[in-house]
């Protein structure tokens, strides 16, 4: 094979909506007709992706036998520039350590730049901007050379600093980044070719020219005698004058078509002396001619006025085209994935194209329940993956003191403990975490674990194995980087490999773990250019490393329905493609923010602006809505907010709105009501099943079954929500406590509670110790014993100062009437004559000097009012009842002279119970006919009776499907047996 002799650079093109791997492969093999077997083998073919690589052999591989191409990718440049003798190129890591170190120290030499959490970022667009300046061939100068004279400081800062990272970066010899190396190979072989033009044909196919290292390559190619360029996506359908208002990059560099013309420009050529690469037809020109009309630089959008009447066939260039407008993304994930089910079940080939890697993660998982597994491009992020979650985990054990949740999330991790006994392992497991969330402590240490062995038989050495890789792991300070890397290295096999055989952990044997294994060689191998850094430092840098890997799913997935992104796209072809997410802000991309040059340096110093992004997207856009079969579709909402229409998608939409001559609005209607047919689809899929809603319940269990102990604080749980102690005493039920153990009201309570017995018996041992200093300083010791937690001990310190003066004052007047006698007195009393026990526990008894019990009861919120007391929190009252009964050994039947609540807040609250109003014989007789009650058969336990508010939640609420009912609904008997 071999082309004509011309005087001009060689272009070719593919238009949009012609398979392109097809088009170059079938365009090979009709020149290579009438020539020798060997001439195809002489053609060396450049790719830009190795999917595309890939899809060409497979195309060559099922056509008739031929000797094939030479064909290699962009990337394999390296290779020449090793065989040429350049200096290896330095590996990324290493200039991100280096670059790193830079910024940690101006970050400290100006803390209002960025927060430490952002140094690995800043490191990481900072060595981007590196490569972009190597790639485009802007030299250092010129980013010192930048006029910043009329803006903010912050550009000038950034200037600077840019120049003196430069300059650090260029004190290595003999090394050169991968950009440099590129572009240096790409200068060494256009020199080369200069002087030796090769004789057989190099063709460079499917890039666009987007970067300045690539364009270079291609425009030395195409000016080669046997040289060629093939253009995907070509838009043929485009007048000369529209190519003519591309010049203006600041204006047309989001355009589809304008790296392209750029590319003309440079070559000196002009878009009729593009050829066609083959002939074949695309899926539809009339489609293609509508978009092409709709995409027009801003300048020339005028031409809808002139042109928009000559779309006569626009019925013909939608009529395989549907929009999906859904209301949110569930609903938008859905009908994508109904539409892929019926792909695979007529055989056709669909593609999901989308930047959106939510919308992807929502396809997948909506695929799922059918066991489609897309064939993802893109795979997954490997920080997401059990290898890169484990590690991420495992540094967080070196920032901070170890938590519950923390230590059940590696616990039941699927790599952990992953050798021999997972299964004691998970049991024990169990085990482990019931026993914390009753009993704590807030934050495990190797004491715990030992606890937690007593009296129970565990795998030998299983909390050893706790103690040794879990207790306290935390760092403080700054370690060398290589010191983390093993810690983290040796830590993390340690937990996986587990307490029976260590050696054997799972943790880098799959395809996920392998490519973490090598995040960590690279991190070893590199250490020695990082800087000492905090644990939190190192974390840090760990997940952003995590994040920019990916790995592919290794179970098979489903050849036919597949999901790609951009790049891939461009390169690709299938029978019915799915352009998703189509909203501003994810196609396109919105564009990151640049910390160090704005736009404006940007197109002074020659580096490709933030437009050339759009306009990439606005190319995939053009090349995929050419397919034979198209879906466009978007969210109207997110889960945040309303959404704005993709700006293709709305030109589109306005193009068509606009032409009611030709039918456009028809169109558009059309489109719209195809995407409504398989959105009402996806609806009535996710409509559930009417179930009737439930009744308020109050089951009747049989007495037998009925509870036959409840304790004092229980019996007003028992006027208001009877539900609640049929759940407790009848079910047996539990609610758990939670695994974040926080310094809760119930946790300030048991502390105070215990600090004030404490106290007040220091007091009556030696009066001389009832102060305000002696009640902080015993305050502050409980504190500082019980609660793990610097601010709560401090907040309630604080509530305690302010209330002091009043307590001691009051204390005082307390212990002249009365000696301190009791604290935390359990007592019992039955219920006669029923088979009832009433229990409860005194917070504090005194007794006056005529035997006369005076009971307190201290509340660390605000105490119930004497109303509150009369009608349903008769804790106090009945305590009393009971107290006059002999309930308290001690104590025998003595007469309560006086009850009293001690509200423990700001201001100190003393509420007495209305023991005259409510004596305590009168509330044992109110309180056995309430239990008796009870033990009537039709009595039910009625679900939320008299709560004190609607807003207040039970711990059995949803058990009783509350919210299915109100407290206008009629409790519902059960009789159970």
């Amino acid at each position: 094979m071999r082309f004509e002799p011309q005087d001009t650079p060689r272009l070719f093109a593919v238009p949009c909506g012609v398979d392109f791997p097809r088009a170059l492969v079938d365009g090979l093999a009709e020149r290579s007709k009438n020539t020798p077997p060997e001439a195809l083998a002489r053609v060396e073919l450049v790719v830009n992706t190795s999917r595309m690589a890939r899809r060409v052999r497979d195309l060559f591989d099922r056509g008739s036998a031929m000797l094939l191409p030479k064909i290699s990718l962009l990337t394999d440049l390296n290779m020449r520039a090793t065989l040429r003798g350049l200096p290896p190129a330095q590996p990324p890591l290493r200039r991100r350590l280096e670059l790193s170190q830079l910024i940690a120290k101006l970050l400290e030499a100006q803390p209002d730049l960025a927060a430490r959490s952002s140094l690995y970022d800043l490191s990481d667009s900072l060595a981007a901007l590196f490569d972009e300046m190597q790639g485009e061939g802007v030299s250092p100068d010129s980013i010192r050379s930048l006029d910043v004279s009329d803006m903010s400081g912050h550009w000038a800062r950034a200037q600077t600093f840019i120049a003196i990272a430069d300059e650090f970066a260029e004190t290595h010899e003999n090394a050169m980044d991968t950009q440099a190396r590129q572009r240096q190979v790409v200068l060494d072989l256009i020199e080369e070719w200069q002087e030796a033009p090769p004789e057989h044909p190099i063709i460079l196919a499917g890039s666009t020219g987007s970067r300045g290292t690539t364009l270079m390559l291609m425009e030395a190619i195409a000016r080669l005698p046997q040289g060629a360029v093939i253009l995907p996506g070509f838009d043929d359908q485009q007048p000369d004058r529209v190519w003519e208002h591309l010049d203006d990059p600041l204006m047309s560099e989001d355009h589809p078509q304008y790296r392209f013309f750029k590319m003309m420009r440079n070559l000196e050529i002009t878009p009729d002396q593009v050829q066609p690469w083959v002939n074949t037809p695309p899926a539809s020109t009339a489609r293609n001619r509508m978009v092409s009309l709709a995409l027009r630089p801003a300048p020339v959008t005028d031409a809808w006025m002139r042109e928009g009447p000559e779309l006569r066939d626009i019925a013909q260039a939608t009529e395989d085209v549907t929009l999906v407008e859904a209301a949110n993304p569930r609903a938008e994930a859905l009908s994508i994935a109904l539409r892929l089910r019926k792909a695979a079940e007529d055989g056709q080939t669909a593609a999901l194209i989308t930047p959106d890697r939510m919308l992807t993660r929502q396809v997948a998982a909506a695929l799922d329940r059918w066991d489609i597994l897309p064939d993802d491009s893109a795979g997954q992020p490997l920080q997401l993956s059990p290898p890169g979650r484990f590690l991420r985990h495992i540094a967080e054990l070196f920032c901070k003191p170890l938590a519950c949740d923390t230590l059940l999330t590696l616990l039941k991790h699927p790599l952990c403990h992953d050798g021999a006994g997972r299964g004691d392992h998970l049991r024990h497991t169990r085990e482990l975490e019931l026993r914390l969330r009753r009993y704590g402590p807030p934050f495990p240490d190797a004491d715990s674990f030992a606890a937690f062995e007593i009296g129970r038989e565990l795998i030998p050495g299983w909390t050893n194995w706790l103690a040794r890789c879990f207790a306290d792991q935390t760092v403080s300070g700054m370690q060398p980087l290589s010191q983390w890397v093993e810690a983290l290295q040796q830590l993390a096999e340690d937990i996986s490999g587990g307490s029976q055989d260590p050696a054997n952990g799972g943790l880098w044997d799959k395809k996920a773990g392998r490519k973490a294994l090598g995040v960590i060689a690279s991190l070893r191998a590199e250490a020695g250019y990082g800087e000492k850094m905090t644990a939190r430092d190192f974390a840090d840098l760990l997940r952003a490393l995590l994040s920019q890997e990916e790995v592919r799913d290794r179970d098979a997935p489903y050849g036919s329905i597949l999901i790609w992104g951009t790049l891939e796209a461009r390169v690709q072809g299938a029978d019915l493609v799915i352009l998703g997410g189509l909203n501003e802000g994810s196609w396109p991309e919105a564009a990151a923010p640049d910390p160090w040059l704005n736009r404006q340096l940007r197109h002074q110093a020659g580096l490709l602006l933030p437009e050339r992004r759009i306009g990439l997207s606005a190319h995939d856009f053009q090349q995929a809505i050419a397919a034979p079969e198209v879906w466009m579709t978007r969210s109207e909402r997110s889960d945040e907010a309303d959404t704005v229409p993709s700006r293709w998608l709305n030109r589109m939409t306005n193009l068509l709105s606009g032409l009611p001559g030709q039918g456009g609005p028809t169109a558009l209607e059309d489109m719209r009501l195809r995407g409504q047919e398989w959105l009402g689809w996806a609806e009535a899929l996710e409509a559930p099943t009417p179930i009737p809603a439930a009744k308020r319940p109050a089951p009747r269990p049989p007495v037998s079954a009925r509870p036959r102990r409840l304790t004092i604080t229980e019996i007003p749980r028992l006027i208001r929500d009877p539900y609640a102690i049929y759940a407790k005493h009848v079910l047996k039920l539990r609610p758990l406590d939670s695994l974040v153990q926080e310094p809760d009201p119930l946790l300030r309570g048991i502390v105070l509670h215990k600090f004030l017995e404490d106290f007040i018996k220091a007091t009556v041992a030696e009066p001389n110790t009832l102060t305000v200093q002696h009640f902080l300083a015993t305050a502050s010791a409980h504190l500082e014993a019980k609660v793990p937690w610097p601010i709560a001990r401090s907040l309630w310190l604080a509530r305690l100062e302010r209330i002091a003066n009043d307590f001691i004052n009051g204390e005082r007047q307390r212990q002249a009437n009365a000696r301190p006698s009791g604290f935390e007195v359990s007592g019992a009393v039955r219920v006669a004559p029923l088979d009832f026990e009433i229990a409860g526990t005194a917070d504090r008894i005194d007794v006056d000097d005529l035997g006369g019990l005076h009971l307190f009861d201290y509340k660390t919120g605000d105490p119930p009012s004497e109303g509150q007391q009369r009608a349903f929190e008769k804790q106090l009252l009945i305590e009393a009842a009971m107290a006059e009964r002999g309930a308290f050994e001690n104590y025998g039947q003595g007469r309560v002279e006086r009850a009293l609540f001690l509200g423990l807040k700001n201001p100190l609250k003393e509420v007495p119970a209305p023991l005259l109003d409510e004596p305590p014989g009168k509330v044992w007789e109110e309180l056995v006919k309430l239990i008796g009650a009870y033990f009537e058969p039709e009595q039910g336990y009625s679900s939320r009776r008299m709560v004190f508010q609607d807003t207040q939640t039970g711990d059995y609420d949803h058990l009783a499907r509350y919210g299915e009912w109100d407290r206008s609904a009629a409790p519902e008997p059960e009789v159970l047996t």
